[in-house]
């Protein structure tokens, strides 16, 4: 990206601590108006009044609310409808139905994946997207041809977003010669190991774990996994994931996506299952799900295990539904956890940031600072709360201190 001239981004507003009742509850968010000087793709000052008349160029933040950039962390832009002619899903029987079913189109399918990738693409940036982590497909059927389609709709959107790619065994990894596969698209790009359900689709934790892991220690590259296996059987899996991950020196760099044993396991179970993923530094990923568990906030925070979100599926062959709002599934994991209050709601926003908010726990102000990338996303809301709680419209996306995508208007 070229580096423009440093200029002044404002008016704007910022988060600058929480107001307390008398009983100390947080009851609401406070915000300064500020200007911003981008500098260098980072934030080289910040003025709480009016900035100098310096000879610098300006540009309007029209006293938006400025947030830190938004990611999502888990979607798929290979086999989605969006983009095309309306269609629904079909009645959804397994995931391995599921995996059966795509294996009829996807050749069919590859002429219009990098159309149908760069309209998705347009949907997530509109909704203040400033990274993403794809999961592309690495499977028999189309070898890497889907791989080519979608990093040329990600390089065509690259002004607005950032991006890693995930080598994807959506038919199984152990199945025909995907492990070869899998080598031959991280050599040529791709930047994560991915996974999926080492026992139901795989049919064999050990090794398909083991094959896993081991790709990743050869290419020096983080592994994400899909764990869609429930119960004691999920719960196996994770630990054993712990378990071999730390052994093989990639403690810090696995993250699991859906994971939705977690949410079925009695507390002691859960919290001995957590305190491995723990021990190993896994993350969590999830889409927020109304129609199956999903892993309890609450019970990852107690352990210092980081829980993001994604957009996963939009209109495609696994459900029509999803609007690529990743602010709506920011508000969707507080519904359902019952986030009503000022302070809940507003802990809500890091699970979109990969991690960072403005206030930290105690409100005191941690972001931005002088030096920060100059990566945020621009709202029209009083505080984070708001935008959590009522899904405020995205302005504007800044990205190394460039604008991304913005608002007509």
């Amino acid at each position: 990206m070229t580096t423009p001239p440093a200029y002044w981004l404002g008016p704007l507003l910022l988060e600058n601590g929480f107001e307390r009742d008398a009983a100390g509850q947080v009851v609401s968010t406070a915000a300064r108006r500020a200007h911003l000087l981008i500098a260098d793709g980072r934030i080289a000052e910040m003025r709480f009044d009016s900035p100098p008349d310096d000879g610098r160029p300006r540009r309007d933040a029209c006293g938006w609310l400025a947030l830190p950039a938004f990611a999502d962390m888990h979607i798929h832009l290979d086999k989605g409808h969006y983009g095309g002619p309306w269609r629904a899903a079909t009645p959804f029987i397994s995931v391995a139905e599921r995996i059966r079913e795509e294996q009829g189109f996807l050749l069919d399918f590859l002429p219009d994946t990098r159309r149908r990738a760069e309209a998705l693409l347009d949907l997530i940036a509109a909704s203040g997207v400033a990274f993403a982590r794809v999961h592309c497909n690495v499977d028999p059927v189309a070898g890497l041809a889907t791989m080519e389609q979608v990093r040329l709709a990600l390089d065509s959107r690259r002004h607005w977003l950032d991006y890693e790619l995930v080598a994807f065994p959506q038919h199984g990894l152990l199945a025909g010669d995907t492990i070869k596969l899998m080598d031959q698209a991280l050599a040529s790009g791709f930047d994560v190991v991915g996974g999926v359900d080492p026992a139901s689709v795989d049919g064999d934790i050990e090794r398909s774990l083991n094959a896993t892991l081991e790709l990743a220690v050869k290419h020096g590259a983080p592994v994400d996994l899909h764990l869609h296996d429930r119960g004691e059987l999920g719960a196996y899996t994770l630990e054993r994931l712990a378990r071999l991950s730390e052994s093989a020196g990639l403690a810090g760099r696995v993250s699991v996506s859906h994971a939705y044993c977690l949410g079925e396991l009695e507390p002691s179970r859960l919290d001995q299952v957590c305190a491995a993923l723990a021990a190993s530094g896994i993350a969590i990923v999830s889409a927020a799900p109304i129609d199956v568990p999903m892993p309890p906030p609450q019970a990852l925070a107690a352990h210092g295990i980081p829980l993001s979100l994604g957009n996963d599926n939009i209109n495609d062959h696994w459900t029509p539904y999803n609007s690529g709002s990743i602010v709506e599934r920011a508000s969707r994991l507080g519904e359902r956890h019952g986030w009503n209050d000022e302070y809940a709601l507003s802990r809500a926003l890091r699970h979109i940031t990969r991690g960072l908010s403005p206030l930290d726990d105690a409100g005191r102000r941690v972001w931005p600072q002088v030096g920060d990338a100059a990566n945020l996303t621009l709202v029209d809301a009083c505080c984070s709360a708001e935008l959590i709680a009522r899904r405020k419209p995205v302005r504007g996306v800044l990205r190394g201190g460039l604008p991304g995508w913005w608002a007509e208007g």
